[in-house]
């Protein structure tokens, strides 16, 4: 059911960047109206180096191991906007909660046995809640990070539950709570994470031009 994860040193803590190659008019599609096409695929790659650039300062701080999981474009593509010090794998077919699964089986199967999955949606997550969510994942079965919108921005595990990734809303308000109520019945521990935004809407955009505005200043 699942692919083979290739050419890729998993190490204990893993870390996976769920993103979209930002072709116009196929990302960040509820901004087209109010940035345009090409704007929101601009907005698209500002966030997702955003996240890389956070990604690379965690590993500064703890011994972890990374991979993009992409959607759209190809690996080359892919290299070509970020860089080849990256590793790179698409995400594949089926809904969002499917293609979770299929990361989280490859990670673990390679021998992780802490992994955290995030979006690049979120301009609040930065490397200091990063290193929270690996370090509590050491405490819990599972690590949250709650978006404003009923969403979550973060998913951390320490073993394979697919449970958690069946029968969600994807895209609804739902999102967080039926997560945990899953985790409620399965009698999982879990820790919350701050509470973000996550940048998808137009009244969204002011959470991003913030953080923009200060990435450029300390530049």
């Amino acid at each position: 059911m699942y692919d083979v994860l290739q050419s890729l040193e998993i190490f204990s803590q893993h870390l996976i960047i769920f993103s979209r190659y930002p072709e116009p008019g196929k990302t960040k599609t509820r901004l087209i109206r109010a940035l345009g096409a090409i704007g929101a695929a601009n907005l698209q790659c500002q966030m997702t180096e955003h996240t890389i650039s956070q990604v690379k300062e965690l590993q500064k701080v703890i011994n972890v191991s990374s991979e993009v999981r992409f959607a759209g474009g190809d690996v080359q593509l892919m290299q070509d906007w970020l860089g080849t010090d990256l590793v790179y794998q698409p995400q594949g077919d089926g809904d969002l909660g499917l293609r979770m699964t299929r990361s989280l089986y490859n990670a673990f199967q390679a021998q992780a046995t802490q992994v955290v999955i995030i979006g690049t949606d979120c301009p609040g997550l930065n490397c200091q809640i990063l290193t929270q969510a690996f370090k509590q994942i050491h405490t819990v079965d599972l690590v949250i990070g709650p978006a404003i919108d009923g969403g979550y921005y973060l998913i951390g595990l320490r073993c394979f539950i697919p449970e958690l990734f069946v029968n969600i809303d994807w895209g609804s308000s739902q999102v967080l709570h039926q997560t945990v109520e899953i985790a409620n019945k399965l009698n999982l521990s879990y820790h919350y994470l701050p509470e973000l935004a996550d940048v998808d809407r137009p009244e969204d955009l002011p959470i991003w031009q913030q953080v923009w505005e200060t990435e450029v200043k300390m530049r």
